[in-house]
């Protein structure tokens, strides 16, 4: 059917449909207010549907037409919003992926910064924890969990991963206990919250209990929780409802806030860290470029 009609006829009907006149419609798209009447009588005519109901000078969207245009004007603005990049002197939109632990916990607070130093500029995250995606060369800049080394993108360190287990103060306090003097055993006895992991790399509770300087032995614990992100575990730690895993780069907020504290004295250093790229085979742009020093502004590895 659609190859029968006009398309503009569908941007005629969006005009007439929002403005509940046609004379106003063909202001709007500088034409006559009998063009106007004639593409909607050939749009009605197609569909076999009045889409207005006429009374006298005032007009009324049917049940049909007002299916139409939800569908219209949602597509519409669809294609509006795609054009957007191509529209003369918007500038370019910057394109950075991060994982979702990423982008939540450190870089949508960095990014929010951004854009009030530098309201001209557009960006676009992809948040994703497809390690395919995450190194697309479709990016302008991504965040990869790595050692360092990548054959297309060249890295930088932003945080080294240093894992530690973290609670609320209204956990410890529910249980009276004193962070610092916790052991591993006393931690392993506690609620803990895991996380699943979707990169052999990844470190849950069972291997940090294991890579500690002093391995805790015997049968390992078994999480009292465990979801499907990491992000989750963080956010059902803030709730106070157990103990998780800190990346202390990633929460770094959270500690300062006093919103999650450290338990006991062991670390972890995975020999991880989360990195920030830029493309090795072709130039960054200015644009790119902005948002690339702010990111390495103040980091600490």
């Amino acid at each position: 059917m659609l190859e029968k009609i006009p398309l503009e006829a569908f941007r005629v009907f969006d005009a007439a449909a929002r403005a509940m006149n046609f004379s106003r419609a063909g202001r709007e798209l500088n034409i006559t207010q009998a063009a106007v009447s004639r593409r909607i009588k050939g749009l009605e005519d197609h569909l076999g549907a009045a889409l207005f109901a006429r009374r006298g000078r005032n007009l009324a969207l049917t049940a049909d037409g007002e299916r139409l245009f939800q569908r219209v004007r949602a597509t519409l603005e669809y294609l509006e919003e795609s054009l957007e990049p191509f529209r003369a002197g918007t500038g370019e939109i910057i394109s950075i992926a991060a994982s979702g632990s990423v982008s939540h916990l450190w870089l949508g607070q960095r990014l929010k910064d951004f854009g009030k130093e530098s309201p001209g500029i557009s960006v676009r995250l992809l948040t994703t924890d497809s390690p395919s995606e995450l190194a697309s060369e479709t990016n302008d800049l991504v965040i990869l969990y790595s050692t360092g080394e990548h054959p297309r993108w060249n890295l930088t360190l932003l945080m080294k991963e240093v894992l530690v287990p973290i609670a609320s103060p209204d956990y410890l306090a529910s249980r009276n206990l004193e962070p610092q003097a916790l052991t591993s055993a006393d931690i392993a006895s506690l609620d803990l919250i895991d996380y699943e992991r979707f990169n052999a790399h990844w470190i849950s509770f069972r291997q940090w209990f294991g890579r500690i300087g002093n391995p805790l032995k015997g049968k390992l614990p078994r999480p009292r929780l465990s979801f499907s992100t990491y992000i989750m575990a963080v956010e059902a730690a803030l709730r106070g409802e157990g103990i998780a895993l800190g990346s202390l780069g990633l929460i770094e907020e959270h500690l300062r806030s006093g919103a999650l504290i450290t338990l006991g004295n062991d670390r972890v250093e995975s020999g991880f860290g989360y990195y920030l790229g830029t493309p090795r085979f072709r130039a960054l742009s200015p644009e790119a470029g902005q948002l690339h020093r702010h990111l390495l502004l103040g980091q600490q590895v």
